[in-house]
């Protein structure tokens, strides 16, 4: 066992709105290597949370006719019920209206204001609402931002503080060059270095006029940027726990320039080290339309698992998420793949395995409880989806002895004892490495192989019709 500390994150999602299945790969990819590490030995700790200031949130709770504080602690409440829903097993929820995550942001912004980093100046331009953030031309698309289509980006005027960002230039192209994992997979490290390349222009991190944010510490007509603070709640619990840097942080590519440009630049003017990695996930889209509140297409992610069960839903997105391509989800693909590889895979495996045992009257077996090097070198380098797909190679090995030793047709006890405990053992290594992906499927595989006497059971995935 390493003992070592090991952080993850996921983004902290906005509360304008209860989070949807879009939301829910990061933090299903975040579990598993938490789940993984703790596993291992390592002292883990998972943080994820909401992000709860801004106008677009000051805005909803009034159409809401409540006040902002009301309005996040409902979406609160449900986020945490659908993350329930998947499993998720995060350390803390953190919030940004958190006493301590407001006190340290008001340190971290005077600290950066200390290093002569933070000025006042005026911003005149575009300002997405939708992604609470300052845009200029050229990330416009048709005119409109090219993560909110659906609405017109404002333009603003107005006084705010400054951070130097242009000031971190070299530093920034450096630190992305020379550092091919601080930004993974390789597409995402390449547009970031593209941006840093265009020039960078210091960005505002103070807004007037907002009431529903941090106080700027020195300046009381002045709220701390959403974005500014919201990246701080890692360092937060990060430097509570003694955790910091952060191993990873698991985003969507939405806040690629948020967290590779921006917060570097952030760490160091405030004197702190960097996070190790961040890995940088495409998009899901719903039946090919982009999953939006204003098409009417968002399905929670409580609604799939009351009807497929939680670990055929992580399963799902584990092995064919958006990792390095966007996707696009259906409920006739899920059922496909369910049905090949849930159904007939693994779930087939288990019930003919023991059948057997039952039929030989196996029981107590203890499996080795270590994961395969071909499963540790995948989850080494954010791969989950290599280490599943080898977990399937597995089954399917196992599959293929049983068809050769055929032992259905053996009606010798001894001589069917001695072909199947091997294939029992093959399941209960196999549940072992499923432990971090599917672990109500682990738990019932390992109970119902480790009992006095194994005994058929209902189908852990009943096919799909």
């Amino acid at each position: 066992m390493n003992n070592k500390k090991f952080y993850i994150t996921t983004a902290i999602d906005y509360a304008n709105d209860v989070i949807h299945i879009g939301h829910s790969y990061q933090k299903i990819i975040a579990d598993v290597l938490a789940r993984y590490h703790r596993l291992t030995g390592d002292e883990t700790y998972f943080l994820t949370g909401t992000d709860e200031h801004g106008q677009k949130v000051e805005k909803n709770a009034k159409d809401y006719g409540i006040n902002p504080k009301k309005f996040v602690d409902k979406i609160v409440t449900a986020d945490k019920a659908e993350w329930n829903t998947l499993n998720i097993s995060y350390d803390r929820f953190i919030r940004t209206t958190d006493n301590d995550h407001i006190k340290f942001a008001q340190k971290f912004y005077l600290k950066s204001k200390a290093k002569g980093d933070i000025y006042l100046g005026a911003y005149d331009g575009l300002y997405c609402e939708g992604c609470e953030a300052y845009l200029v031309e050229s990330d416009l698309i048709d005119g409109k931002c090219s993560f909110h289509s659906d609405r017109e980006p404002l333009r603003i005027t107005e006084k705010n503080y400054f951070f130097r960002l242009s000031k971190y230039q070299n530093f920034l192209e450096e630190l992305i060059e020379k550092n091919p994992s601080f930004v993974i997979p390789e597409s995402k490290r390449r547009e970031a270095l593209a941006f840093i390349k265009r020039g960078l222009k210091d960005f505002a991190v103070s807004r007037p006029n907002i009431k529903w944010g941090i106080p700027v510490p020195d300046d009381s007509n002045q709220t701390i940027y959403v974005w500014f603070e919201a990246l701080i709640n890692y360092l937060t619990f990060g430097i509570e726990k003694k955790c910091w840097p952060a191993d990873i942080h698991v985003l969507g590519k939405d806040n690629l320039r948020f967290h590779a440009i921006y917060w570097p630049a952030m760490l160091k003017s405030a004197g702190y080290e960097l996070p190790k990695t961040i890995l940088v996930h495409d998009f899901i889209s719903l039946n090919g339309q982009k999953i939006s509140k204003s098409l009417g297409n968002i399905i929670r992610p409580s609604k799939l698992v009351e009807q497929f069960g939680t670990d055929a839903i992580r399963y799902y997105f584990l092995r064919f998420g958006p990792l390095r391509n966007d996707i696009d989800f259906t409920i006739e693909k899920f059922k496909e793949v369910y049905n090949a590889d849930l159904a007939n895979g693994l779930g087939n495996l288990v019930a003919r395995v023991a059948k057997l045992c039952e039929k030989a009257k196996i029981g107590n077996l203890k499996g080795n409880n270590i994961f395969d090097q071909n499963i540790i070198t995948p989850l080494a380098s954010f791969e989950l989806d290599k280490a599943l797909s080898e977990i399937w190679h597995k089954i399917k090995l196992v599959d293929q002895l049983l068809d050769t030793d055929t032992p259905w047709n053996i009606s010798n006890t001894k001589r069917l004892t001695e072909i199947i405990i091997p294939r029992a053992l093959d399941i209960l290594n196999i549940s072992y490495q499923l432990k971090p992906f599917l672990p109500e499927t682990a738990e019932k595989i390992q109970k119902q192989f480790q009992g006095t006497k194994i005994k058929a059971e209902a189908s852990l995935f009943p096919r799909l019709r």
